[in-house]
């Protein structure tokens, strides 16, 4: 299990919509299994990802929680500006 925080300078809504292609259908495959405000989870391949995300000023601070996904959540926070 993996716990990893980023800030970034993008919106909410940017961040919501990378995850959305990174870690969904058109990305690694993965089922988005619940969407709430500021809050998603991706679930497959025997694990999960959790993202919550929180506006703090003028950045989105992005919490990510993960199973079996480790290396793909640290290369999905890397390209965050």
């Amino acid at each position: 299990m993996l716990n990893l925080e980023v800030k970034t300078k993008l919106s909410v809504e940017e961040v919501t919509e990378r995850l959305k292609k990174f870690f969904g259908k058109d990305g690694l495959g993965l089922q988005l299994a619940e969407e709430a405000a500021q809050c998603l989870t991706f679930e497959g391949g025997g694990g999960y990802v959790t993202a919550t995300l929180c506006p703090e000023g003028a950045k989105t601070r992005v919490d990510l929680v993960t199973q079996e996904w480790d290396i793909k959540v640290k290369d999905f926070a890397s390209r965050l500006p």
